[in-house]
């Protein structure tokens, strides 16, 4: 709250007035810092025609490039912050997960259509993987106040697309 009184140079009263309540105010601090999350992780992502090569960019902003807002993924924090104590916050944070989900879902989908991607692959586990394995190097990273796990997360998550996931054309 402090951080907000000072970046909008409002007493908490003056915040307080613009929402119903704190839980609103929580939630719409989320979706912002979601929102500004969401567009950093897909910077770019609609120049690249591949679809294999989106993705590995995609995990690539996750990596290397940190949202304007501070303090962490947004969605992490949010599931163990939210999980028993707000309802509304931990609906949004599952409804981010699903956006997040869907569109390494629709990304994968599309590269089986174009032939990039195996059409054996299933989408909605590797998009999964991709979550998971970006989100735990990421709480391993803050514990260890380094960036070695979300690398080695990086060059596994490249390897396994590059040798699970991307479609081989043929030589003849």
């Amino acid at each position: 709250m402090a951080e907000l009184m000072k970046a909008t140079s409002l007493q908490k009263g003056g915040i307080y007035r613009h929402f119903s309540s704190k839980e609103e105010m929580a939630a719409e601090a989320f979706d912002y810092a979601w929102g500004e999350a969401l567009r950093v992780r897909t910077h770019d992502l609609d120049n690249i025609r591949n679809s294999v090569d989106k993705l590995k960019q995609f995990i690539a902003n996750f990596v290397e490039r940190r949202p304007s807002v501070p303090g962490g993924c947004p969605l992490l924090n949010t599931a163990i912050d939210a999980d028993d104590g707000s309802p509304v916050l931990r609906e949004r944070a599952r409804k981010a997960l699903r956006e997040w989900r869907d569109l390494l879902i629709s990304i994968t989908h599309a590269g089986i259509e174009q032939k990039e991607i195996k059409r054996t692959a299933d989408a909605e586990k590797l998009a999964t993987l991709i979550i998971f394995s970006l989100e735990g190097a990421l709480v391993i990273g803050r514990l260890e106040r380094d960036r070695e796990a979300l690398l080695i997360a990086q060059t596994h998550l490249n390897d396994y697309i590059e040798q699970q996931v991307r479609l081989r054309s043929s030589r003849r």
